[in-house]
């Protein structure tokens, strides 16, 4: 008996058993007027694939995105060619009411190209690794602590004029982290490591801090979700041993396409996100950018962080099922899914629908052979053939008041 208690307390304390997540404690930081931080929903983002030189092409890659629901887009910016013309990509796009904050993506060296594209985006994204960037020395078999030190200082100088600029003007910047893309200083002083990832991503937000910089978003993206899992845990538990309550966005690179890159994203994004770690995420496939889209809110509608779409519960069907479930299930979609917020199960048989689908809005039940049962929770409320079941599940949403004609 007091083993059973026991148990019962520790799990009744310990979250790793509640239902609800727990969302790590961040500041608000503004892109635009997207507000990422944990006090708000999750942000999804992507980033368009046009050359930023071709400005109808990249305006319209922004708006397929906008359009898609991407609520921050990124943009590529390697050049000083390329920073100037985000200044012509967002005149445009806001002529057309296309309001969606811009990230450029600052590359090798960068500073200059970050100080005329800050003037046009919301938000500069740097990469660490890259800022920075010296050509590595294949002779070099250390780096001693001067030298450590003397690009550090280096570091500092350089970067410091774009931090004050986005302070002035109260825009934001992304430290992003890849783990293909360490410098050589940090290779050679930590290795190819999670934590090597974390010094790099550190060494900036330090440089942020001194100069009074706050509106700041983290990274430490790698191609392998173990990696990637390892580098942002270790990057939350060190901002929060430092003080820096600093957002997160999270994503695995290079995830590639199809069923495996959807999956593979999955296995990090949702893992970190159910622990509490993630404040925007980003979807990377090898496909149309706008198809990275619906993956990332089907992943916060999982977890329940957000409530995007109609949430369809369904049985895998078995022997006892007493209609064609695939194509059921279909109908049902196909008439209902541009609804928002609701639950609609559609269960194959009587065993275990009504207990499978009690928290679902409305359930789809196979009663008996060519007769359907409609719920509403967990209460049946009328049974009708076959044939007549999706269209009757229509005419219950709609005496409830809960149906919108689709667009």
């Amino acid at each position: 008996m007091t083993a059973t208690l026991d148990s019962t307390t520790a799990a009744s304390s310990d979250r790793r058993y509640d239902t609800q997540i727990y969302r790590r404690v961040t500041r608000t930081v503004m892109v635009g007027d997207v507000p990422v931080g944990s006090d708000h929903p999750v942000v999804v983002q992507s980033m368009i694939n046009e050359d930023t030189l071709d400005i109808d092409a990249a305006v319209a890659g922004i708006r397929r995105l906008a359009d898609a629901g991407s609520e921050i887009v990124r943009v590529t910016t390697p050049s000083m060619a390329h920073a100037r013309a985000m200044g012509e990509i967002r005149s445009a796009l806001r002529a057309q009411g296309c309001m969606v904050p811009l990230v450029a993506d600052v590359h090798h060296n960068g500073v200059k190209i970050a100080l005329e594209v800050a003037k046009h985006v919301d938000k500069v994204r740097i990469n660490p690794g890259l800022f920075v960037f010296d050509k590595p020395d294949p002779d070099r078999q250390e780096f001693s602590k001067d030298e450590f030190d003397a690009i550090g200082a280096r570091i500092r100088e350089t970067f410091a004029p774009l931090v004050t600029l986005l302070r002035d003007q109260n825009k934001a910047l992304r430290i992003g982290v890849n783990h293909g893309s360490l410098a050589e200083r940090m290779l050679f002083t930590y290795g190819d490591t999670p934590q090597g990832m974390v010094e790099s991503a550190m060494e900036f937000v330090r440089i942020c801090d001194e100069l009074d910089f706050h509106n700041i978003v983290i990274s430490m993206k790698a191609s392998r979700a173990p990696v990637m899992l390892a580098a942002y845990r270790l990057m939350a538990d060190t901002m929060d041993r430092e003080g820096f309550n600093y957002p997160l966005h999270l994503g695995v690179t290079e995830a590639g396409d199809g069923d495996y890159g959807r999956i593979k994203s999955t296995a990090g994004i949702a893992t970190l996100l159910s622990e509490g770690l993630g404040d925007t995420i980003r979807v990377s496939l090898t496909e149309a950018p706008e198809k990275e889209i619906p993956v990332c809110f089907s992943i916060l509608q999982a977890l329940g962080l957000r409530k995007t779409m109609v949430e369809y519960v369904a049985c895998p069907s078995c022997g006892r099922t007493l209609f064609n479930l695939e194509e059921v299930l279909n109908k049902v979609r196909d008439a209902t899914s541009h609804l928002t917020g609701l639950d609609i199960a559609v269960m194959g048989c009587i065993v275990n629908g009504p207990g499978e689908m009690a928290d679902a809005d409305y359930g789809y039940v196979g009663k008996t052979p060519g007769v359907i049962s409609l719920y509403r929770g967990r209460d049946e409320i009328r049974k009708v053939p076959e044939s007549e079941g999706v269209e009757a599940l229509i005419q219950l949403i709609k005496d409830d008041g809960r149906w919108v004609d689709p667009d």
